[in-house]
């Protein structure tokens, strides 16, 4: 009996809930139909802007990026950075198209492109205005931007940035490059034992680079001088 009760009492509690739902419904109806009418809307209208704004302008960030490409690639960074009175250089891709993953990767070749030509302030400015979640990309830009600094003579913020790049990806390519600099860079300020910390691990992980069959005469070098 009691079984029975307690089914009936809980058929009564779903019955009421229902109940003050639909009251609720029809009570808010207009409220409801509104708050639906704008998630439509709301919805519509971000499909229509990816649509018909942000992939056409990719699309022609894609188109007018290339020349630049193409200077940056033969080395020409003045054409590159600037362009050539015809087309765009990147600083004019950031300009028009900072919105876009194209001038996102425009404010990376900027960077690269002030570094080759000697203006680390600039250099230094753009790589870190640039942001990416790729690893290698990561580092690389991360140790760009440590070679900025040195070439500026700024040795603490150099050290500093290859640190960042070395712990940002663990790649042969270009993690045994900047764990070298950091090497370099140790010893020029005495401190033997970091030296030696970033040569030795240079020694144990990447044996098969090119700074790692080199690697043992500067290991020798710091013993020898600490």
């Amino acid at each position: 009996m009691a079984k029975k009760q307690h089914h009936e009492d809980s058929f009564e509690n779903v019955e009421s809930a229902l109940t003050k739902t639909e009251q609720f419904i029809e009570d808010n109806q207009k409220l409801i139909s509104i708050a639906a009418i704008a998630l439509i809307v709301i919805v519509g209208g971000y499909w229509a802007f990816k649509k018909l704004y942000v992939e056409p302008l990719q699309k022609e960030a894609q188109e007018s990026v290339f020349q630049a490409q193409q200077y940056f690639q033969t080395d020409s960074f003045n054409l590159a950075l600037n362009g050539d009175g015809m087309n765009p250089g990147f600083l004019e891709i950031i300009e028009n198209y900072g919105s876009t993953d194209v001038g996102e990767l425009a404010q990376y070749y900027a960077g690269i492109c002030y570094l080759n030509l000697g203006d680390y302030n600039s250099a230094i400015e753009y790589l870190k205005k640039f942001s990416t979640d790729e690893p290698l990309l990561k580092a690389t830009t991360q140790g760009a931007i440590g070679d900025a600094y040195l070439e500026s003579g700024d040795t603490a913020n150099a050290i500093e940035w290859y640190k960042k790049a070395t712990s940002s990806v663990d790649s042969e390519m270009i993690t045994p490059l900047y764990l070298f600099k950091l090497g370099l860079l140790y010893e020029e300020i005495g401190d033997k034992e970091k030296a030696l910390e970033a040569y030795t691990t240079i020694k144990n992980k990447y044996q098969e680079t090119t700074e790692g069959r080199q690697i043992d005469k500067y290991i020798t070098r710091v013993k020898v001088s600490g």
